[in-house]
């Protein structure tokens, strides 16, 4: 058992003034692993007014004492991998492959863009007797999902950090070691006190206290819908800025000149990477109709290829979901799917087979359409929903037929054509015949999938105002 029982203010590893204690389950051995302190107000407080304290410097300094800091966090961070990566396995239950990949050596790299990113933003210019100031906007406030706990921290407060802004950061309750193995790498990088602190604990308390309180000037959530309803609710009261990253229902268009192939086994990849806990995973796939029963078969025979097991065996391509909770809501989704007369093409609501214990969900292929719920909400599991369309307008016109807009991707053997439908499509980012993501593009969302940019430049500057000096 790891116990933590401290919290980060003010540069100091400090007592909470909360009693409670939180603990963090393993979702492959549902063992018990460790606890972190449920924090109160009273630490929310303290946090704030020391990174309102240190703001007062740290805004002053030079944008190329930003970058180094946020190299020299990546390079320390980058020593430490082999124990984010089995932390991270160990608390959200991610095969230690893709661990390795997306929950260490990604948010390294972003720290890394971050500062490559600095020489890219516009810091001042001057027009007749005017200068135009970027200016940082202040004490931030960050609420970080579980499904990538430090990937998201490093998004925000490396951003925040280039910015000149100080951060109160509440990390995820469900998977917090990663928060608490940032902030140890912020004490090794020699960052100021109170640039970053930290208050464990869980939304309603710490996340409801961030958010209201008077000396947090902006706030950043990656979360749920209602969770980032709340989040604009709250801080609308003191007309607080703020960035969400929500959720998401992305339709993959496979259109009918497509290596039909290729495409299914690529979406099935994306849609279940995770275990399907990733919000912009393409849990819808569109299909021209008379290649239907073709592609269903594609994505039987695919999705019977993912290896369901131990994390931490590198064969493994599908871990658990992330709780018991999680699962149950999984499994009742896909019962709502068999219910409600979709046609269940691979998968179910059954625990696979000779995994008894731990969260673990089949991956799933209904076969629909884009009415059902399947198809309108986002489950976030190993379930993928394929739905028929007719020409290149009906499937254009199934895609935007969605609350969410936060990824899509488009097929085609004509690039051109796969680039006009992608620039139809109503998303924050659209993939186009399985290109990699850019990692300086900005990454967010239209619509219930949210409001901002993270990544790159574009994330650094939802932490910078507009100043203007007039002589």
């Amino acid at each position: 058992m790891i116990e933590r029982d401290k919290i980060f203010i003010g540069g100091q590893w400090v007592e909470s003034a909360g009693s409670g204690k939180l603990t963090v389950v393993n979702p492959a051995t549902e063992e018990p692993i460790a606890t972190v302190p449920s924090g109160s107000t009273e630490d929310v407080d303290r946090a704030a007014k020391s990174a309102a304290e240190a703001f007062t410097t740290w805004s002053r300094t030079s944008v190329e004492e930003r970058g180094a800091m946020l190299l020299r966090l990546a390079d320390i961070l980058e020593t430490r991998a082999e124990e984010l990566t089995h932390t991270t396995v160990r608390e959200v239950g991610t095969p230690i492959a893709l661990a390795r990949n997306s929950h260490c050596n990604a948010p390294i790299n972003d720290l890394r863009i971050a500062a490559a990113s600095l020489k890219d933003i516009v810091w001042e210019e001057k027009f007749d007797n005017t200068i135009v100031r970027r200016i940082p906007a202040g004490v931030a406030g960050a609420i970080t999902p579980w499904n990538g706990p430090m990937r998201m921290i490093a998004l925000k407060a490396g951003a925040a950090i280039a910015a000149g802004c100080t951060m109160v950061l509440k990390g995820t309750e469900v998977a917090p070691l990663a928060s608490f193995l940032f902030a140890e790498a912020t004490v090794e990088a020699g960052l100021p006190a109170g640039v970053f602190n930290l208050v464990s604990g869980t939304g309603p308390e710490i996340g409801e206290a961030i958010v209201t309180h008077p000396l947090i000037d902006m706030v950043s959530l990656t979360g749920s819908v209602r969770a980032g309803s709340r989040v604009m609710e709250l801080a609308s009261r003191s007309v607080k800025r703020v960035a969400l990253e929500l959720g998401g229902k992305s339709a993959n268009v496979i259109l009918d000149d497509a290596d039909l192939a290729k495409a299914v086994d690529d979406g099935l990849n994306d849609a279940f990477r995770n275990a399907g806990q990733v919000c912009g995973g393409l849990s819808r796939m569109l299909v021209p109709r008379p290649r239907l029963s073709e592609a269903e078969e594609l994505a039987a025979a695919k999705a019977a290829t993912f290896v369901i097991g131990d994390p931490f065996d590198e064969a493994t391509t599908m871990g658990p979901v992330v709780n018991s909770a999680q699962r149950d809501r999984i499994r009742g989704y896909i019962n709502t799917g068999i219910d409600e007369g979709l046609r269940l093409i691979t998968g179910g609501p059954e625990a696979p087979d000779l995994l008894d214990r731990g969260y673990f969900i089949r991956p799933t292929v209904f076969s629909g359409d884009n009415s059902s719920r399947l198809a309108r909400e986002e489950i976030f599991g190993p379930v993928l929903i394929m739905i028929p369309y007719d020409d290149d307008s009906d499937a254009v016109a199934i895609a935007n037929d969605s609350d969410y807009g936060l990824a899509g991707a488009v097929w085609s053997a004509d690039p051109e054509r796969a680039l006009d439908i992608g620039r139809r499509v109503r998303t924050g980012r659209v993939r186009i015949n399985g290109a990699p993501i850019d990692m300086r593009a900005p990454h967010g969302g239209l619509k219930l999938s949210g409001i901002g940019r993270e990544m790159g430049r574009y994330g650094i500057e939802e932490y910078l105002e507009y100043q203007s000096l007039i002589s």
